[in-house]
């Protein structure tokens, strides 16, 4: 096989990319600039070695913790739950969620093969544990998927016992996005105005 007829393979197993745009972006490729090239290449090279998962939050991060999570001004009482890593980057570029964040790195999906074992749910009670947390975000889509792990985060916080940060209440608030959100919808294509009323109009469990 070519170069060419490789690298296309290699670009049309990315999302969203089919074999006429993989081939589209090689032929774009050929005629930068040669610098430009050699490093693109080169941060591809290192993308897995330099870039894991913040041990805290699960997001992507060159540093043992990601900048949000090492933020002092962030507040540390609220956790928004994500299922993967770019609904963090969907959240940040509307602007203003200034909590923390958790990601799952997934949905409970049963006839994959895929159940809370698989996922970051551990870590995430063990943050709330600490007595640091009033209130827990459940901002998985709102699809069957979602909905069932929303509802089972709920139900394992809920069976914790812990009292919330700040006192006032006698259980921590679990809370799910409002439906401005369509069903079925994803998170990384929401627009900001929908995602900032979907913040403001959360409703509890």
């Amino acid at each position: 096989m070519s170069t060419f007829d490789d690298l296309t393979n290699n670009f049309s197993r990315l999302p969203g990319i089919g074999k006429k745009s993989a081939v589209r972006i090689v032929n774009w490729l050929l005629k930068q600039d040669g610098a430009y090239v050699q490093k693109f290449a080169q941060n591809l090279g290192v993308l897995q070695e330099r870039v894991k998962p913040c041990r805290l939050c699960g997001t992507w991060t060159e540093s043992d913790t990601c900048p949000i999570c090492s933020d002092p001004l962030r507040d540390s009482s609220i956790i928004c739950v994500v299922e993967q890593p770019q609904d963090v980057s969907t959240i940040e570029a509307y602007g203003e969620f200034k909590g923390l964040y958790h990601v799952l790195g997934g949905l409970i999906k049963p006839l994959e093969g895929i159940g809370p074992a698989q996922l970051a749910i551990a870590p995430l009670l063990d943050r709330i544990r600490d007595g640091s947390v009033s209130e827990v975000i459940v901002a998985t889509n709102p699809t069957v998927e979602g909905d069932t792990t929303a509802l089972y985060l709920n139900k394992l916080i809920m069976e914790l016992g812990v009292l919330p940060a700040g006192g006032g209440r006698d259980k921590i608030k679990v809370t799910r996005l409002a439906t401005g959100i369509p069903v079925g919808g994803d998170l990384e294509y929401i627009d900001k105005r929908t995602l900032s009323l979907s913040f403001r109009g959360r409703s509890e469990f």
